[in-house]
């Protein structure tokens, strides 16, 4: 098709290329639902669904799924699957689809659904949507939620018969179109019928028609406010034997009453296509053009708006049966019979000119111009617009100019015209009528948003500004910044500035608001250097706070650009003590020693000016490098003395300022002190306390307080005494002594409280505290002589002195104090007491009373202690009565009275034995050297055990002590007194045998006694014992336990005596007694216990286990004969490995139980033939597996085949399956063989054939068995033996699994068959399971051992094989031209390209390699490629860059061409990318233009791309031959401002012209002045009047006098010389003006002034008399309560609300 046609049309993708079968290229097996995806379905031995995405055609997407239909969602990777219902036999139902949606890249099942009727078409309405039609309905099926198909219409009866082709639906989902064919008339059979439905779904009516195509667009008719919704369709039906063909477009859904717009067309088919027909339609909404596609191939274009024919043509040779809309493109793809996917659509470039002239349709041209932005309609657009304006059609005019196609008409000429033009009434003016199309259609360009805002804020309309802004509808510049800026709007305009990078206005404008982090970050991005110290000046100026905060962002910077010092010296300039004092607490806020100066800067303003402020920040802390003796004298002077003890560093400072304590915070000089040394603080504290003791004693006890660990306790109380303040030293230690354990400072306290009177606290301190010297302070109390002695009291009682108390009191007649002692302090200590006043010699009776009046509180034990000491006890026995008679139980009282009993041998064994109270062991003790028998007395009645028996000992009573242990029963005592280390054992173990056991009838007193002697190991002394109770008839000769007892005994300490026992003794526990004989190893005795009491097995296992007497053993089960008895001996004759006695055993005993073991004996012993008697017996009792499988694994080993067979198959349980692989283990493969095929295991069956070389038979059983083992088994075998078809046969079985794959493979290649394998894999590739491994792995070894047909491979399954594995097989076996194929089939086209230049003799191709180039993602493979083409193919280096241009870095490709010296050959891609303005690229292009001698090309370039070293090419330039390349040098001269060096240049060549023109550019007067004398001094007249007008401005009236009237020029300077004198005229004028109307002003401002003040003085004079007189600004009144100003509290003004003037 020709390049000027409107129409493009070119094929985008050939569906046969990626292996489609054009069998499947039909209506019924492809659809294509959208420009996305293309899908389908190809039918035969295996089905497969080939999904392709136009986005990357290459790699289409094959997956073996079988339907009758399948479409793609036209947005998403979702697919719609169809097919027919399957019945139970697996034929296809005769009514319903099933329906199936998934979800591609998920892998999951959307929806699904079976319908009740077949579905006959199908399609996606809408991304979320299906339509399905069935043979009588229509319904929609929605993707999202869980509802199923919802019927839509039922379809009408025209399309009955009919082939569904086309179902749509219109955007809004209010009207449906279905369309069908049908054969044609028997007259006309080859022109097919078209029937079409309309459906409206709110009207619920359906309208029948003829049509072949219909679609629904959206359309805005003129005439109509809104766009309505159209159908087109296409009919060609064939009536009266003539044939009519139309385009129809019919408005739907208008206003009721309205008739409906209707357009219609015909359709003008060819003679050759008479018989073709409209298959598809599509309306381009870009555009608004409508394309009817026939089937033929003929394409029709219409405009929608108007149904005008536009275009008609064939677009394809071959039949088309699909399309699918392109709305990217504006046109549509089609797909014809050949595999073809085409592309058609409009050619943007040339249609409006094609409309224009080759259809002479102006309007048409417009509109379509208009409608897709098209170019070539701009005369067009011009023309209608001049005559819009022309015939005052203001309104259209602005209206066309807004809508102008590539905005031609949108100039800053149209809208001055348009502004020109006023507003008619109740009309927009024209201006806002360009706009308002404008803001409805899209985005302004830079002149309109600023014209725009200046209207908008003329009106003060600023919030429709930002609306618009918001909604990008205005173009940023600096210019539309600052007329927002002026609005007051900063923040909007800041924003403008940034989005039209104007970084001077964007600072300014950050600075001012404040947000210094943004400046700073807009800075770095936009790497600009804000004036810093302009914008601080300013500031200060402005906006102090401001300033503040932009110094501290400045300082925070890396490297400030101001320097501290200078910005705060700014700051004080301006006496601006406060924000300077703000700026350097910030900054200097690290504490640094280099800031030590500006600490003590900000310091010292402030203790001078404000001190509180220079007290603030001191309290802060955040200084430490500022010089402390100077801020210290500050201080102080400023009476801070706090902060001036916190800097001073000597002594005398601090005592100098320490006494003004007047003026220093108590608390804060109390935290001071912890900062000072111990000795210094002390120091200070004499200070104070020598100045004036009274006021600073409170003061200087807080301080001690506070700091008593540092200066210690002992310091501070020296303090105090040398001022002999004992009340300071009292205060003090009142506060420390609860938390100090100095004695001497408890020591101090009780002293400095004695001496100041505080008695209470001494009393307190006496009793609570635990630390003082009890010794120091009993001595100090006893030497003050202190009226009240509870103080040392106290001490005494505390610390154990009762004795000097006792003595201290009586000696001072205190005794009313020892009687409250006893009384009320310690009862306790009252023996102390009444000892200490027995030594004093006091009166029996004071003693007496004393004890009587203490009564029961005292402890008694004590007291007889005591007065025992004394040898006066008997001084108690009123006291001891006295307590009996009230009923006292303390066991110290009766203790005490038994002594006094003992010692008068009144009865006491009547009291010991009566008594119950008293202690035993105490009394006993005491009796002990009296009377033993009295101490036993009492030892027996408190069972003291061991001082009984310590004292039976020592005084030899061992018959007692014999009858005492017996009576005690106690375990415990037995362990002590039979203890083996006991001298005395003997003695007593000879009277508990002899009397003490004999005399007891107590069995539990003769059992404890058997236990000790047992317990401690008494055997030969036990058996004595036993012998003379059990033998010699006692009571307890017939206990069974003491005859157990006595035989046990006799097994462990006497063998000899057993035998003699067990005869004797008859009523002992036999089985538990031969138990114990068995562990002693007396087995002859047990077997005769065991047979005396008739336990026979017990008696075998004996003989069995014990003596191992199998000889024995067989007599006794000979003699017995009993089945228990034959088991017993089978079972050890099994353990012995007698196994043919033992299963002889176990017959006579018919005994199957240990049939496990059996088995496993027999077989380790392979006694078969045994085993199967005894497994034949077995069976009849057990019915266990084992059994059966054990008799047919015998059998087999006795090779007895026909009885194995006759067992399995007859009922058993045998495990067949273990059975046949423990004979084919052990090598008997025919029973094997019987056992495999009777399961039948198949595959263990095949093993076996194998092993019996019936490879034949091995295949059939593998066949049957189907498991990979089993056919990777047989076919290893036959390839083992050579049988390579049955190997082939078995490795079509295994390959298919891919895991398995890779082991036939190696097992092939290990054994060197590799044409077998080859022609095995070849097989496998045409298996309808084939998989990628398949593929894959037959090109790896096509790859090694067949590499010619390695290529042909890859291209044909490029889809199928595992590209990856095979890049690294073609790279090790270096078939470079293939490795490049599979890096493009991967999209590597990275190592591709690397690939095709490292080998490239091999792997390069000129076409392949700029395809493979163009989608490479690394930059460096680009200039390796531009690098590889210099080398190897520099003539087709312009047609790699042409490629690549758009990704490439310019500025290093030229650095690459001027490596290599060609920068010649690169010069057409330079002047292609030179629009970049790089700098690079201009000089590089500058260069070439140089060398060619093409001056206009290089003036051309300079003026179109400024990026260049300018100066160094104009200093190349003004030496160079040619003239025009001199000037150029001096034209770039003028635009870098070297205004000198140009004129220099121009003056040289003679272009004078040039001169002058640069001279009035410059603005420079002194280099207009010598020109102008140049030209004088040259004789150039005609320059000289010449440049007096040129520079008028710049050359001063009185050098072009002076010039002209010495050079005789007066004639040619006097046209200047009258302007000069018309233009200071006209100033002069003006300047008397603005004098007369300032005068005026004046004039008026005083006049105005008076009659104000007149007004306000009329009040005085005109209110009356009786009525106060308005009040005067100022002035208070009487009896009101007046506020600041003068103004009464309550608000509002005074009375009569006077004027106020300023």
């Amino acid at each position: 098709m020709s390049a000027n046609a409107p129409i493009v049309v070119k094929e985008v993708l050939q569906l046969t290329s990626m292996g489609v079968n054009l069998q499947h290229v039909t209506f019924t097996n492809t659809t294509m639902e959208s420009e996305k995806f293309i899908c389908v379905r190809e039918t035969g031995a295996q089905n497969n669904l080939l999904i392709v995405d136009m986005a990357s055609p290459q790699q289409p997407m094959r997956r073996p799924i079988t339907a009758d239909s399948a479409v793609m969602n036209p947005t998403r990777k979702v697919i719609a699957l169809k097919a027919a219902v399957q019945q139970a036999s697996g034929q296809p139902a005769a009514t319903g689809n099933s329906l199936q949606i998934f979800d591609l890249d998920t892998k999951t099942k959307l929806k699904a659904y079976t319908t009740t009727e077949p579905v006959v078409f199908w399609k996606w309405i809408s991304p979320t949507k299906l339509g399905l039609v069935t043979v009588s309905s229509v319904y929609h099926w929605d993707l999202e939620g869980t509802a199923d198909p919802v019927k839509v219409f039922d379809r009408t009866a025209n399309l009955a018969n009919t082939q569904i082709i086309q179902y749509r639906v219109d955007p809004a989902e209010k009207w449906c179109v279905l369309i069908g064919i049908a054969p044609g008339a028997p007259e006309r059979p080859a022109l097919v019928k078209g029937f079409m439905q309309l459906y409206s779904v709110d009207q619920k009516r359906s309208q029948a028609l003829e049509a072949h195509a219909a679609d629904f667009s959206t359309v805005k008719f003129p005439g109509k406010d809104a766009a309505s919704t159209a159908i087109t369709f296409a009919q060609k039906t064939l009536k009266d034997g003539q044939i009519l063909s139309k385009l129809h477009v019919i408005e739907l859904g208008g206003a009721a009453g309205v008739a409906p717009i209707k357009r219609q067309a015909e359709l003008f088919f060819p003679q050759e296509f008479q018989d073709d027909f409209p298959v598809a339609m599509q309306v381009s909404a870009k555009y608004g053009l409508i394309y009817v596609v026939t089937k033929l191939g003929m394409l029709f274009v219409y405009d929608l708006e108007s149904a005008t024919a536009v275009y008609r043509n064939r677009i394809s040779p071959d039949p088309i049966f699909l399309t699918a809309d392109s709305p990217g493109t504006g046109g549509f793809y089609a797909i014809n019979r050949r595999g073809q996917v085409i592309l058609a659509g409009i050619n943007e470039a040339t249609i409006v000119n094609f409309v224009s002239q080759n259809l002479n349709n102006l309007t048409l041209a417009l509109a379509l111009a208009k409608r897709g932005n098209l170019p070539g309609a701009d005369q067009l657009v011009g023309q209608q617009f001049t005559q819009l304006f022309a015939s005052q059609q203001y309104k259209e005019a602005a209206e066309l100019a807004a809508e102008s196609p590539q905005g031609v008409l949108r100039t800053a000429e149209v809208m001055e015209k348009l502004k020109q033009i006023p507003a008619q009434p109740g009309q927009k003016s024209p201006i806002l009528v360009y706009f308002g199309t404008l803001l409805g259609k899209g985005k302004l360009n830079t002149i309109e948003s600023v014209e725009l805002a200046r209207l908008v804020l003329a009106q003060n309309k600023k919030d429709l500004l930002s609306n618009w802004w918001n909604e990008s509808k205005l173009e940023a510049s600096e210019e539309l910044g600052d007329l927002v800026k002026q609005a007051g709007d900063n923040d909007l305009a800041l924003a403008m500035y940034q989005k039209a990078g104007t970084s001077s206005k964007v600072v300014g404008s950050l600075a001012e608001k404040g947000d210094f982090e943004e400046l700073m970050k807009y800075s770095g991005q936009t790497g600009t250097t804000p004036d810093f110290m302009f914008l601080l000046q300013s500031m200060m100026m402005n906006n102090q706070e401001g300033a503040v905060a932009l110094a501290k962002m400045i300082s925070k910077q890396p490297n400030p650009p101001i320097e501290i010092n200078t910005i705060t010296d700014l700051f004080l300039q301006r006496n601006m003590i406060r924000e300077a004092t703000a700026y350097l607490l910030e900054v200097l806020q690290p504490d640094l020693p280099e800031h030590g100066s500006l600490q003590t800067k900000v310091l010292e303003i402030n203790l001078i000016t404000n001190p509180q402020v220079g007290d603030a920040i001191l309290g802060s802390g955040s200084f430490s490098h500022y010089d402390r003796p100077r801020i210290a004298q500050l201080c102080e002077k400023a009476g801070l003395y706090m902060r001036a003890l916190q800097h001073y560093t000597e002594l005398p400072d601090v005592k100098r300022v320490i006494v003004n304590t007047h003026a220093i915070d108590p608390a804060a000089l109390t935290q001071y002190f912890g900062t000072l040394s111990a000795d210094w603080a002390l120091e200070c504290l004499r200070e104070m306390l020598t100045t004036n003791i009274q006021q600073n004693l409170q003061l200087v006890v807080n301080v001690a307080k506070e700091y008593t660990d540092q200066l210690t306790p002992k310091s501070i109380i020296e303090v105090f005494e040398s001022f002999n303040s004992y009340h300071g030293l009292f205060y003090y230690l009142g506060a420390h002594i609860a938390f100090s354990e100095d004695p001497d400072v408890h020591y101090k306290y009780i002293e400095a409280a004695s001496k100041i009177g505080q008695l209470k606290e001494v009393e307190r301190v006496t009793r609570e505290s635990s630390v003082y010297p009890p010794e120091k302070v009993k001595a100090f109390l006893i030497e003050a002589k202190l009226p009240d002695a509870r103080p040392l009291i106290n001490v005494c009682d505390r610390f154990d002195m009762v004795e000097d108390l006792t003595q201290y009191l009586y000696s001072n007649n205190m005794l009313r104090f020892i009687e409250g002692y006893v009384q009320k302090v310690n009862p306790g200590k009252t023996p102390q007491v009444v000892g200490a006043l027995l030594d004093a010699e006091a009166s029996d009776d004071f003693v007496t009373n004393l004890i009587i009046s203490v009564r029961a509180l005292l402890p008694v034990e004590s007291l007889v202690e005591e007065v025992e000491k004394r040898n006066r006890l008997k001084i108690l026995t009123p006291f001891l009565e006295h307590l009996i008679n009230e009923g006292s139980t303390d066991v110290h009282v009766h203790n005490a009275i038994a002594k006094v009993i003992i010692d008068t041998n009144n009865n006491p064994e009547h009291f010991l034995t009566t008594n119950p109270y008293y202690d035993s062991l105490v009394v006993g003790k005491y009796c002990e050297k009296r009377d033993p028998n009295l101490a036993c007395v009492a030892y027996k009645r408190g069972q003291c055990d061991d001082a009984l028996v310590e004292c039976t000992t020592r005084n030899s009573l061992f018959k007692l002590q014999a009858r005492y242990v017996v009576e005690r029963q106690d375990v415990d005592l037995w362990t002590k007194v039979l203890d083996p280390e006991r001298e005395n054992r003997r003695q007593l173990i000879d009277q508990v045998v002899s009397t003490a056991l004999p005399e007891s009838k107590n069995p539990e007193q003769v059992s404890t006694t058997v236990k000790a002697f047992m317990a401690a190991d008494l055997q030969s002394e036990l058996i004595e014992l036993l012998e003379k109770i059990v033998l010699q008839n006692s009571a307890f000769s017939n206990n069974a336990n003491l005859q157990n007892l006595l035989i046990i005994t006799a097994i462990k300490a006497d063998k000899t005596r057993v035998k003699d026992y067990i005869h004797r003794l008859d009523n002992f526990d036999g089985p538990a007694v031969a138990e114990i004989a068995v562990g002693y190893e007396l087995f002859d005795e047990a077997f005769e216990i065991y047979q005396k009491f008739a336990y026979k097995v017990e008696a075998i296992k004996v003989l069995l286990d014990h003596m191992e007497d199998l000889d024995r053993a067989m007599d006794f089960a000979t003699k017995i004969d009993e089945a228990n008895v034959w088991s017993e001996l089978a079972h050890s004759q099994l353990e012995h490995g007698l196994v043919a006695e033992a299963i002889a055993s176990y017959l006579r005993g018919a005994d199957a139980s240990k049939y496990v073991q059996v088995i496993d004996k027999s077989q380790d012993a392979e006694c078969f033939e045994d085993l199967v008697k005894y497994l034949l017996m077995a069976r009849k009792k057990v019915k266990d597996a084992k059994v059966d499988t054990e008799l047919v694994y015998a059998y087999a080993r006795i090779n007895q085949l026909g009885a194995l067979e006759e067992f399995i198959t007859g009922s058993h349980q045998a495990n067949l399956q273990s059975c046949g692989d423990r004979a084919f283990n052990e090598g008997l493969y025919e029973a094997a063989r019987i056992l495999y095929a009777r399961i039948p295991n198949w595959g263990r069956l095949a093993s076996t054939f194998v092993r019996l070389h019936r490879f034949q038979d091995a295949v059939d059983a593998a066949r049957k068995a189907n498991s990979p083992k089993t056919w990777k088994e047989v076919c290893y075998a036959c390839v083992e033996e050579s049988e390579f078809r049955l190997a082939q046969l078995c490795g079509l079985n295994i390959i298919i699994n891919a895991d398995d794959l890779e082991e036939v493979s190696e097992y092939y290649q290990s054994r060197g068959h590799f044409d077998e394998l080859i022609n095995l894999m070849e097989s496998g590739i045409g298996l309808e399971r084939a998989h990628m491994g398949i593929f894959t792995e037959l090109g790896t070894l096509y790859a090694k051992y067949k590499p010619e047909k390695l290529m042909e491979h890859l291209k044909l399954f490029s889809t199928r094989l595992n590209i990856p594995r095979l890049i690294r097989v073609c790279e090790d076996q270096q078939h470079w031209k293939e490795l490049t194929h599979l890096y493009v089939q991967y999209d590597e086209h990275d190592n591709a390209a690397m690939v095709m230049m490292s080998h490239s003799p091999d792997a390069w191709e000129h076409v392949s390699f700029k395809d493979v180039a163009s989608k490479v993602n690394s930059v460096e493979v680009y200039y390796k490629a531009i690098s590889f083409y210099l080398e190897e193919h520099p003539d087709l280096l312009t047609d790699l860059l042409k490629v690549l241009e758009s990704r490439l870095d310019h500025t290093r490709v030229v650095g690459i061409l001027r490596r290599a010296g060609v920068v010649p050959v690169g010069k057409e891609y330079l002047l292609t990318v030179q629009k970049s303005n790089l700098n690079e690229v201009n000089e590089a292009v500058n260069e070439l233009l140089i060398e060619e001698e093409d001056f206009e090309g290089l003036r051309s370039s300079i003026e179109t791309y400024d990026n260049f070293d300018k100066l160094a090419l104009a200093s190349r330039l003004e030496k160079h031959e040619l003239l025009e390349f001199r000037r150029i040098a001096a034209y770039v001269y003028k635009k870098n401002l070297k205004w000198r060096k140009a004129v220099t240049l121009a003056k040289q060549d003679k272009l004078y012209k040039d001169a002058m023109e640069t001279s009035a550019q410059s603005g420079d007067a002194e280099l207009a002045e010598e020109l102008l004398r140049f030209f004088v001094e040259e004789r150039e007249r005609e320059c000289f009047a010449a440049m007096l007008y040129t520079c008028y401005d710049l050359i001063k009236p009185d050098v072009a006098m002076e010039v002209a009237w010495m050079n005789g020029l007066t004639d040619l300077a006097m046209p200047y010389m009258i302007q000069v004198m018309r233009e200071y005229h006209g100033k002069v004028d003006m300047l008397m003006t603005q004098r007369r109307d300032a005068e005026e002003q004046a004039r008026q401002d005083e006049q105005t002034a008076r009659d104000q003040e007149a007004a306000r003085n009329a009040y005085q004079t005109l209110m009356p008399l009786a009525l106060p007189a308005p009040p005067t600004p100022g002035v208070p009144q009487p009896g009101m309560d007046m506020g600041a100003g003068g103004v009464p509290y309550g608000g509002g003004m005074p009375y009569a609300a006077a004027p106020q003037f300023s």
